[in-house]
């Protein structure tokens, strides 16, 4: 198979080249770099550096639409940047794709996307997201929805959870494990934004992985990508701790604009209609990140 994946260079773009790669498909990688990095890019896979706020066109059979600003933080105070990468972004990808007559995966988030929530979020829960980021990938997903209808395309969505694994960056504020084991790591000080009680469902970039290559075979549908498991940022500190081997208690500090209070997403439709379920365990996972973080 030919494959576009936009935001290769990037930290879950590059884990998925490499996956495309290692089963035998021609890829290309598109990448304005802003984020992502060249070096990530597998040396079997095609690059060509460009911004997806600019139209642009491919051979492929399967986009993958990972590229995104993905900062909470410069959501708010840069909402017009936001929107012209995640959401100008986005209709340049569905118009590559069909000009192609390609399918598409779209990368949404979960995390941003429902907002606070009472329970594992599903898929037909509210969508109230509490950031300029969330609203978004909300009004990409409206135009993903939309494409399908008009053009007749069964493009995919889904609605990822918290990702962490390696090659994710500690530059950006939603790596919070990233952050944690670097600072750590360097005897430096780390900070809780609240009071520690904000629950997240942090997702290995291995299960995040196999959810797109299940989804880049399935015609049409949203699905939430995660663990189904809530995990306190304190207690997250804790694990971050465990791994790298030093006992370093974090300040706190107010909390951040944008950010929910509680994010966990309920993974049901995910598992029945792709067959996907998450395989990591969280401490398992952080050690083998900080393990990798080392051999960098």
């Amino acid at each position: 198979m030919r494959a576009l994946v936009t935001g290769g260079a990037g930290f879950i773009g590059s884990h998925l080249v490499d996956a495309l790669v290692a089963r035998g498909d021609d890829v290309v990688v598109l990448d304005d770099l802003s984020t992502g990095r060249r070096e990530f890019v597998n040396e079997s896979a095609g690059f060509v550096e460009h911004d997806v706020r600019q139209p642009f066109e491919t051979d492929a059979a399967v986009v993958f639409h990972l590229a995104a600003q993905a900062d909470v933080g410069t959501s708010m105070e840069r909402p017009s940047f936001d929107s012209e990468v995640n959401v100008v972004g986005t209709v340049n990808a569905l118009e590559a794709a069909r000009g192609a007559d390609a399918h598409l995966v779209f990368a949404s988030t979960g995390g941003a996307i429902y907002g606070d929530v009472d329970e594992p979020a599903a898929e037909l829960a509210a969508l109230l997201p509490v950031s300029a980021y969330g609203l978004a990938k909300r009004a990409a997903e409206i135009y993903v929805d939309g494409w399908n209808r008009i053009h007749g395309t069964g493009h995919v969505v889904l609605r990822f959870a918290n990702v962490y694994g390696p090659r994710q960056s500690a530059a950006l504020e939603g790596g919070v494990i990233a952050i944690f084991l670097e600072r750590l790591a360097a005897g430096e000080p780390t900070a809780i934004f609240g009071d520690g009680t904000i629950t997240r469902d942090f997702v290995h970039v291995d299960d995040i992985v196999a959810a797109l290559l299940l989804a880049g075979e399935r015609r049409g549908g949203t699905f939430n990508v995660g663990t189904g498991v809530e995990t306190t940022i304190a207690d997250l500190h804790m694990l971050c701790e465990e791994a790298v081997g030093v006992t370093a208690p974090a300040s706190f500090g107010p909390p951040r604009a944008g950010d929910a209070k509680r994010s966990v997403l309920d993974t049901t439709l995910a598992a029945r209609e792709l067959g996907f379920a998450a395989a990591v365990p969280l401490r398992e996972g952080i050690v083998s990140t900080q393990r990798a973080y080392g051999e960098e």
